[in-house]
């Protein structure tokens, strides 16, 4: 009979939840069975997957015509009342009623549904993996806080330092109170072994069954990236805008046969309008919308350079950033071009693998980039030096593994 474990998190497909959605797509393979709630997002970017597992969606603001009140009703109930989390709770007890679990897993961008998975885990008296996707302290300014708060100097910054607070104390609250914790970077592992002794590292990832090279010739050398910009501060694409520049003042590269092609969000879109402008190279630019994620690994395959975009790790950078299209950029073996490096987890992993440079020179980026267009014009094509043997790490599927051996781990320690 198969182990079942309850699955608590903010984020499941449809909507952009890839590590927990990929997780429950190989469970089963190896023996497990899942049942998840989720909070329900109007997102579709994993459509493809949502029949990956039995899913609970609780919808928060579900037929009220006074939206942006009713939101603000749930953020300051769920910030000072864990209002959210109460409503998780009664689901997942209401779930526990009707079928018997061996253990529970949740997974948070920042803290919620945390409190909920520690309630069940205390009232079901079953153990609790947390899973930490990104951290709060990995930012370097406020780009953690997403929602819209009115642009008053002092009341935002106070709100946001007391949104802040609070978020970080109720998670240590339940990480100290976890059986193991997982995560995706060294840099947040030796963080969160502050709170909790068992931290293991489970690395975001790529699933095999789409994510491949596969060599596909290309009438212009397309450099891709997608994804987002939260801030300059985090991703810092100077390096690689002044690379561009100097590129074309040689003439070396031209806007009919080379693209900067970006899928990207409002936001971002506005930010790499303002990068292009300034250093002249708005006949290159390509800015396209986000697509299903399904469509991804043929824009990747069909490209001649992967850019990662981020900034020197530290207290006025990003810290541990490693996200899931890190491992989608290695997976179809292209070269990727890491600007401006982090000095640090990034750059080791590319680095390690073989899978391109992260820079931190604006000559670096110049060279890379002139040596994979020569490549490029000569086979058509562009591949990296990443060998099959350090991609299987990376899979999603192994990762499953990850997540099951922990399972195991800690319910030996339970029963024994």
């Amino acid at each position: 009979m198969n182990k079942k474990v309850l699955i608590i998190c903010d984020l499941f497909p449809p909507a952009f939840g890839p590590r927990m959605g990929y997780l429950v797509k190989y469970l089963t393979a190896f023996g497990w069975d899942s049942v998840v709630i989720t909070e329900k997002i109007k997102d579709s970017t994993y459509s493809f997957m949502i029949d990956a597992g039995k899913t609970h969606d609780i919808d928060f603001y579900k037929n009220n015509r006074f939206k942006k009140i009713k939101w603000l009703f749930v953020f300051l109930s769920d910030l000072f009342f864990k209002y959210k989390s109460r409503i998780v709770y009664r689901e997942a007890i209401r779930i526990l009623k009707k079928d018997s679990f061996d253990l529970i897993l949740c997974s948070s961008y920042r803290t919620f549904p945390l409190p909920a998975a520690l309630m069940t885990a205390r009232k079901a008296g079953l153990p609790l993996v947390t899973d930490l996707r990104d951290i709060i302290e990995q930012y370097p300014r406020n780009e953690f806080f997403t929602s819209y708060i009115p642009p008053i100097p002092i009341i935002k910054d106070w709100f946001i330092a007391l949104f802040k607070k609070l978020s970080i104390q109720e998670r240590n609250r339940v990480l100290k109170a976890s059986d193991w914790v997982t995560t995706v970077s060294e840099w947040h592992k030796q963080l969160l072994c502050q709170y909790n002794p068992n931290v293991s590292l489970i690395y975001n990832g790529f699933d095999p069954e789409l994510f491949y090279p596969t060599p596909t010739p290309a009438s212009q050398f397309l450099i891709t990236y997608t994804g987002r910009l939260h801030s300059l501060e985090m991703q810092d694409p100077c390096l690689f805008f002044k690379a561009v520049k100097r590129l074309t003042d040689d003439k070396i590269i031209t806007p009919e046969r080379c693209r900067l092609v970006w899928y990207v969000d409002a936001h971002s879109a506005e930010l790499l309008k303002v990068q292009g402008k300034k250093y002249g190279l708005d006949e290159y630019m390509d800015i396209r919308n986000y697509v299903p994620a399904e469509c991804i690994p043929k824009i990747l395959n069909r490209s001649s350079i992967l850019l990662l975009l981020t900034n020197v790790a530290g207290e006025k950078g990003p810290n541990g950033i490693m996200g899931t299209k890190t491992f989608e950029y290695l997976a179809v073996q292209k070269p990727i071009l890491c600007v401006r490096s982090d000095e640090d987890c990034l750059e080791k992993f590319i680095q390690e693998t073989n899978a391109g440079l992260a820079a931190r020179r604006e000559e670096e980026v110049y060279d890379f980039i002139k040596n994979y267009l020569e490549r490029w014009e000569k086979e058509g094509f562009t591949q990296s030096d990443t060998g099959n043997d350090q991609l299987v790490r990376y899979s999603r599927k192994e990762q499953a593994l990850q997540f099951i051996r922990i399972f195991e781990g800690v319910l030996s320690q339970r029963n024994g």
